[in-house]
């Protein structure tokens, strides 16, 4: 009897529970269908946009269902928002300004920075003004908000101004002290992303090509502030040797990097002086977020432009979700675009990218969805950040190609990195190893000991046939002779203004520049824009918010190695990635 009653008050307790997980779910549905349906926001005259530009930056903004119910804010910002906004922004006869304020911004790459710089000096076009502000400006928020017609800076704050540096981190020997060697096979003397694990300092040729990248990133960098700060290049240069991020406040006026110095109070009276309203008159503001809320300037009736975005890594497939952040997984990707294909609705595709690359196979499959896709509707692609190796490698099917100045190109070049543990096995463990086999290579493969060099002659003629392959491809839709590709390829990677130079890319240009293309490739006027893939249902969003909580280790990680993360996590998962990788190297941080 007594177990009886055991197990009945279970199953009643279980049933509760059940119940109530249901109610709550319910709630919370109601909840999300009741803030869907709200409608847009009211503009009224004199409205300010307010940009805050704080936290991280993704390709798009990442949404997080738990997180907008319990702090009424997004997972993260994304350029595609900020950029629609300020575009919206200029459209809209009652926007008469925007107010930029400056945080602790970590972007994804100097190219994100000039697409939001690109957009707010198109917005100064329409004769409106933008005000800019921060306790510290860091060198990538200064330089987008050097395009302000007022730039204040708190008394005792600070612009960090003191130019680009690249440094590659090197894990070989530390691999080495625990008996790990990386065996490697590529093509491509340019092709550097296995050195992190090969070598212990970079080799020239990449020495080279590092030099040539980010002294073009810093260029352009120095030509825009010039222009609009109306102060020399010589000037920024002396001020970024002299290490400004510790001058005195009131330098930063004489130099003419700042135009006035502001308590955060004293502000609102600047913005109301640009609106020309009275001190006790209200300034009416709207945030990003509400500007997404307004409908698109842009007509619609002519076509739709779909803007499909692929950024993260290239995989073959995210089954099962394995990788935690943004992925192009190969298998998604073409069923996508095979169903963009076959959507009459859609008179032509932007490929928006931004990615390093990765899998050599993946890559591949997503070129011949490409090229499919191009037999039936124009195909432009438009390059953030990076679009580099495997990245490359999908692109060069489109019809058109544009990319920002600043943007990390080519790399085109292979590789194949196999790890060795047969020293941390044999040498430090004390395993042991006996081997039975049928044939000469059965043991192909095997951790009992390294490749031999028979079985690195095949894994060499296996690569130098994938970049044939990659070369064939390039040439094929830059309508190049394979050889003019090679010439420009061995991995080496391209700033977009030299990349345009070299062929690999059309046009200098941002997303807005993409979109126009491919809608006069269609002949198509009065277009609007659909973006894919779409996004989540909101209670698809609140299930996948729970259940990335549990990559809270994976993120923790992240949040504390910072650069060393990816190198490290490869390792990690190696056996899950494909083996032929086209990718760039792990360690771009530019600072």
């Amino acid at each position: 009897m007594k177990e009886f009653l055991k197990y009945t008050l279970a199953t009643v307790t279980g049933i509760v529970m059940l119940f109530s997980a249901l109610a709550l779910v319910s709630v919370v549905a109601l909840i999300g269908m009741v803030a869907t349906g709200e409608s847009a926001p009211t503009v009224k005259d004199n409205t300010v946009l307010v940009l805050q530009l704080s936290g991280a930056l993704d390709e798009r903004t990442q949404e997080d269902a738990l997180g907008g119910l319990t702090a009424g804010g997004m997972g993260s910002m994304g350029l595609d928002d900020i950029t629609a906004a300020i575009r919206k922004a200029k459209g809209n006869d009652k926007v008469s300004g925007i107010y930029i304020e400056a945080g602790l911004f970590g972007l994804d790459s100097p190219a994100s920075a000039q697409a939001i710089r690109n957009c707010l000096e198109d917005f100064k076009e329409s004769g409106k003004w933008i005000v800019a502000y921060a306790d510290t400006y860091t060198q990538y928020t200064y330089y987008i908000c050097s395009v302000a017609d007022r730039v204040l800076l708190n008394p005792q704050g600070m612009v960090d101004w003191h130019g680009l540096s690249a440094q590659p981190v090197f894990l070989k020997d530390m691999l080495e002290k625990f008996g790990v060697r990386v065996q490697l096979a590529k093509v491509g003397k340019y092709k550097s992303a296995p050195e992190t694990f090969t070598a212990d300092s970079m080799s020239e040729p990449n020495r080279r090509q590092v030099e040539a990248y980010i002294n073009g990133i810093w260029k352009v960098m120095l030509d825009d502030v010039s222009e609009s700060r109306k102060v020399g290049v010589d000037a920024l240069n002396r001020y970024a040797d002299g290490f400004a991020a510790m001058a005195d406040p009131q330098d930063y006026v004489r130099m003419r990097l700042v135009d006035k110095l502001a308590y955060a109070d004293e502000v609102k009276g600047e913005v109301r002086r640009m609106l020309g309203i009275g001190p006790e008159e209200p300034v009416n503001q709207l945030s990003v977020g509400e500007m997404k809320a307004l409908p698109d300037p842009r007509g619609g009736k002519g076509g739709t432009v779909a803007i499909y975005y692929a950024f993260g890594d290239v995989v073959d497939s995210n089954a099962g979700g394995f990788y935690p952040t943004s992925c192009i997984a190969a298998d998604e990707v073409c069923a996508d675009l095979e169903a963009l294909a076959d959507d009459d609705g859609i008179e032509a595709v932007v490929l928006r990218v931004n990615s390093g690359g990765g899998s050599a196979y993946a890559s591949e499959q997503i070129w011949h969805s490409v090229a499919k896709l191009r037999e039936k509707k124009p195909v432009v692609v438009s390059m953030g950040g990076m679009a580099a190796s495997g990245a490359y490698y999908l692109s060069c099917a489109a019809n058109y190609i544009y990319a920002e100045p600043t943007t990390l190109t080519g790399s085109i070049g292979i590789f194949g990195m196999f790890p060795d543990v047969s020293g941390l096995l044999t040498d430090k463990l004390g395993i042991k190893f006996d081997e039975v086999k049928t044939n000469k290579h059965s043991a192909f493969g095997t951790l009992a000991r390294p490749f031999n060099a028979e079985e690195m002659a095949y894994l060499n003629a296996y690569i130098a046939r994938g970049y044939n392959l990659f070369l064939e491809r390039v040439a094929e839709g830059r309508r190049m002779k394979v050889a003019e590709v090679d010439s420009v390829a061995q991995g080496r990677v391209w700033t977009g203004s030299d990349a345009m130079k070299s062929r690999l890319v059309d046009g200098l240009g941002g997303l807005d520049e993409a979109v126009g293309k491919a809608a006069e490739l269609a002949g198509i006027d009065d277009y609007g824009t659909q973006a894919f893939p779409a996004p989540a249902s909101w209670i698809d969003r609140l299930l996948a918010g729970t259940a990335d909580r549990g990559n809270y280790l994976d993120e923790s990680l992240r949040a504390a190695l910072g650069e060393y993360y990816a190198p490290l996590a490869l390792l990690r998962n190696i056996d899950r990635h494909n083996a032929i990788q086209a990718r760039l190297p792990f360690m771009l941080t530019i600072e």
